[in-house]
């Protein structure tokens, strides 16, 4: 921490005039790509803003409901979605990010949401699709392990699993910019917790797992890559207080 202090910074990549690097990661086009349903078109109940958030917890036990797949793609929309592409280098989202940089991808741990078969994907955050990363029947668990044996991980609906990728952050603040990695992991997990509220879901972030154990499951190399931040999310039953009236989006 003390090396990101201000009085340590020398001149970044962007000031010495170095391109900069690509709004959203390689992927695989070989894999099946999934399109989402567009966010707004989605019908949901509204939530008070407010009881929302004091109503926010962290919550481990889910039913065995599944996830639909209109609610996944509102709650990746809420979370990383992409409101505007800025001169092919810049993106503005629906959650703040230091710079407009949005050093974070998306990788879903799909346990049980309709239309998907369980097994791990990467969201494409510019297109509002889904990339088909693997369906090995072990990695819940390679995942849960990582997890240091956390089992609501696998019990969950979906599991959201943020990377960091630090550069796209690096090129614009140096050093420094390490630390703005952690703080837009949080902006966005926050929105998630307060996202669900509206599907009658619950969350409950994670912080506690094996670094190396977890990249070697997404098979990311850890270095220009690797996890950042975890949330399980899943059905609860149906808090009643919460809502406020009926709403469709348009």
């Amino acid at each position: 921490m003390k090396k990101t202090q201000l009085r340590f910074q020398k001149a970044s990549d962007q000031f010495r005039g170095l391109c900069s690097p690509s709004l959203q990661l390689e992927y695989d086009e070989t894999k099946p790509i999934i399109d989402l349903p567009h966010p707004k078109d989605i019908r949901l109940e509204t939530t008070d803003l407010i009881k929302a958030i004091e109503n926010r917890q962290s919550i481990r036990k889910y039913l065995e409901q599944p996830l639909k797949l209109e609610e996944l793609s509102l709650l990746l929309w809420c979370t990383q979605g992409v409101k505007e592409v800025l001169r092919e280098s810049v993106t503005l989202r629906n959650v703040p990010s230091a710079g407009a940089r949005h050093a974070l991808e998306t990788y879903l741990l799909v346990n049980r949401v309709q239309s998907l078969h369980s097994g791990l994907y990467r969201f494409l955050a510019v297109k509002h699709k889904l990339v088909e990363v693997s369906l090995d029947p072990g990695l819940a668990d390679e995942v849960t392990r990582a997890c240091l044996n956390q089992e609501f991980v696998k019990t969950s609906a979906v599991t959201f699993i943020w990377t960091a990728v630090p550069y796209r952050m690096v090129w614009r603040y140096g050093e420094r910019g390490y630390r703005y990695l952690h703080i837009d992991a949080g902006h966005v997990c926050q929105n998630l917790y307060l996202v669900a509220e509206t599907i009658d879901a619950g969350v409950c972030a994670i912080a506690a797992f094996d670094d190396e154990a977890l990249n070697r499951a997404l098979e990311i190399d850890g270095k220009q890559q690797w996890a950042i931040y975890i949330a399980a999310l899943g059905k609860i039953q149906q808090r009643e207080s919460q809502r406020s009236s009926h709403a469709t989006r348009t």
